[in-house]
């Protein structure tokens, strides 16, 4: 299946000069959503994920399929000031902008097993800061599952040391 005639393009969003890949599309029709994680799933073994994190929060939907899919959990990192209760936090950039994202503490288990879902990969800041969290947390990341990656930002590069799955390049 051809998922590109069901990502849309919207020029300068967030911010001018940046050309914005939105999948929501994808998310409407279930036959479209469901080859999403069957192809995603294709490329993990059930052995390497205890559990599904889905960065806010475009990654939710699919952490939580693949979850639904492999008879596991999914957690959320989340945007700063977002979660309950005690947390993790780091600072990152991505190719426009400086944030912070956090996790719970105690939410994962020491040397569980995580696949990071997003919709995008584009420099790689917004995953390694989520790989970094993981493992700040005594977590193990297995790998990361993207919908989209834009090549041209070597964002695969910062990630290189971890399992990456994406369904479409750009």
């Amino acid at each position: 299946m051809d998922l590109r005639d069901k990502i849309r393009e919207f020029k300068n969003f967030p911010k001018k000069g940046i050309l914005f890949r939105d999948f929501s599309e994808i998310l409407k029709n279930p036959l479209t959503f469901s080859y999403i994680y069957e192809e995603i799933a294709k490329y993990f073994h059930p052995k390497d994920v205890d559990i599904f994190v889905g960065i806010e929060s475009r990654g939710f939907p699919i952490a939580c399929a693949l979850a639904i899919k492999y008879n596991k959990g999914m957690i959320m990192i989340r945007k700063k000031d977002k979660l309950p209760g005690k947390t993790t936090k780091i600072q990152y950039k991505t190719e426009y902008a400086k944030s912070t994202m956090e996790i719970q503490n105690n939410i994962i288990k020491k040397n569980q097993k995580v696949i990071i879902c997003d919709d995008l990969l584009a420099t790689g800041g917004t995953a390694l800061a989520a790989a970094k969290l993981i493992e700040k947390r005594h977590g193990i990341v297995s790998g990361f599952a993207f919908i989209i990656e834009l090549t041209n930002l070597n964002g695969r590069d910062v990630i290189n040391k971890y399992k990456c799955k994406t369904l479409v390049e750009y």
